[in-house]
C-alpha cells in the first residue's frame, strides 16, 4: 500500500472547519492562574459569568482573531495555498472583526452570521494566559461558535479540496458534532481526505471512545501533541502510543514540542527537528504545525518536505504573541534550504 497521496484535479487546498473565535491575551503569572483555579496549559469552556470575571481581572490585553482551524486556515495560505473555513460568528462588532481579518489572510469565509435572538449569545472569544514559561493557559467562552451545523457545510465545496481538516474541540457540542460528522461523511463519498485534530488531552478525556473509533474508521491524518496521543491511547509511554496510532490512519503526526514531530505513515516513521527559536506564547503552535503540513501535502510534496513546513510554521508562530503567521513562511522556507 503506497503512502496517502492528495487526489488530483482539485481547486482548494484546504477546507477547515472549526470554532471561530476572537483570542483576547494577556502576560501574567501562575498565581492568576491559581486564583481562577485553571489548569496550565489547557483549554477550559467557561460561560458568560466566568467570562466577565476573567476578563475583568486580566492585564491589559490584546484582540486577534483565532480559533484553532481558523488558525490552520491562515497558516495554509501563508504557504501560498489556498483554503476555505467554516465556523460560526454572530452579527456583531467581534464577528465582523473575525470575518475581516480571516479574508484579509486570504481565506474564503462564506458562513452566514448569526442574526435573531440566539445571536445575542455573541460572538466567541479565548480569553488567553501566556505564563513566563510561554505556555498558555485558555479559557474559551464559544457563544454562537457551537451553533455552526449541518447547513453551514457546502458539500460541493469539499468535493473541490484536496483534503478537509476538522477541529476535535467542535466535537463538545451536538450541533458541531453533527456538522463535522456530515462534512466527514461528504468528503469521503467525494474521495476527499479527511484529517482530523485531537486539539486538547482534556478534549480526548470527554470524548475518547469516539474519537477512537473516528481514529479507526474516518479520519485519513490526524494530528496530536504528546499528551493528547498517549490521552487517547491510555498510556503514559509516547512510543507505545506512537505504536498504537500507527495501526489505525494513513498517516499521524505527532508533535513532541522541542523534541520536534514524529510522521508516520505506511510503515515509514520520519523525525522533524524543532526549529531553534526563543519562545515567547505556544499559542497556535499545533494549528500552525498542521498549515505547514497541510499546505506541502495538498501540493504533493514529500513527508520529509511537509513536516519542514510544519516545523517551520510553528517555530515562527511561537516566537511571538498571538496564533497568526507574522513573518513570510515561503521566505523562511527558502532560507531553510
Amino acid at each position: 500500500m503506497s503512502v496517502l497521496r492528495p487526489p488530483a484535479d482539485r481547486t482548494l487546498d484546504v477546507v477547515c472547519i472549526g470554532n471561530a473565535i476572537v483570542d483576547v491575551l494577556a502576560q501574567t503569572d501562575d498565581a492568576f492562574l491559581d486564583r481562577h483555579g485553571m489548569a496550565k496549559g489547557a483549554m477550559q469552556l467557561i460561560d458568560t459569568e466566568a467570562a466577565l470575571a476573567i476578563y475583568g481581572e486580566m492585564p491589559p490585553a490584546i484582540e486577534v482573531s483565532g480559533g484553532s482551524a481558523a488558525n490552520t486556515a491562515a497558516g495554509v495560505t501563508a504557504f501560498g495555498g489556498s483554503a476555505a473555513f467554516v465556523g460560526k460568528v454572530a452579527d456583531d462588532e467581534l464577528g465582523t472583526v473575525f470575518g475581516h481579518d480571516i479574508r484579509a489572510a486570504g481565506v474564503r469565509f462564506g458562513t452566514a452570521a448569526l442574526v435573531g435572538p440566539e445571536a445575542a449569545r455573541g460572538t466567541a472569544r479565548c480569553l488567553i494566559l501566556v505564563t513566563p514559561d510561554a505556555q498558555r493557559t485558555m479559557n474559551t467562552y464559544l457563544g454562537v461558535a457551537a451553533l455552526v451545523d449541518g447547513d453551514d457545510v457546502d458539500v460541493d465545496q469539499l468535493a473541490t479540496a484536496r483534503v478537509v481538516y476538522c477541529e476535535g474541540y467542535l466535537w463538545d457540542e451536538p450541533t458541531a458534532k453533527d456538522a463535522l460528522r456530515k462534512a466527514m461523511d461528504a468528503a469521503r463519498a467525494a474521495g476527499t481526505p479527511v484529517a482530523f485534530t485531537l486539539s486538547d488531552s482534556f478534549c480526548v478525556d470527554r470524548h475518547r471512545d469516539e474519537f477512537l473509533d473516528l481514529v479507526d474508521h474516518s479520519v485519513d491524518i490526524l494530528f496530536a501533541n504528546e499528551a493528547e496521543i498517549c490521552s487517547l491511547y491510555q498510556v503514559e509511554d509516547f512510543e507505545e502510543a506512537a505504536e498504537l496510532v500507527s495501526f489505525h490512519c494513513a498517516i499521524a503526526c505527532l508533535t513532541r514540542s522541542e523534541h520536534g514531530s514524529v510522521i508516520l505513515a505506511d510503515g515509514e516513521r520520519i523525525e522533524v527537528p524543532a526549529v531553534a527559536t526563543e519562545v515567547v506564547d505556544t499559542t497556535g503552535a499545533g494549528d500552525l504545525y498542521a498549515a505547514g503540513f497541510l499546505a506541502g501535502w495538498a501540493r504533493n510534496r514529500s513527508l520529509v518536505t511537509s513536516g519542514e513546513m510544519a516545523s517551520i510554521a510553528a517555530g515562527e508562530v511561537i516566537s511571538h504573541l498571538g496564533a497568526r503567521p507574522q513573518a513570510d513562511l515561503v521566505a523562511l522556507l527558502e532560507a531553510s534550504r
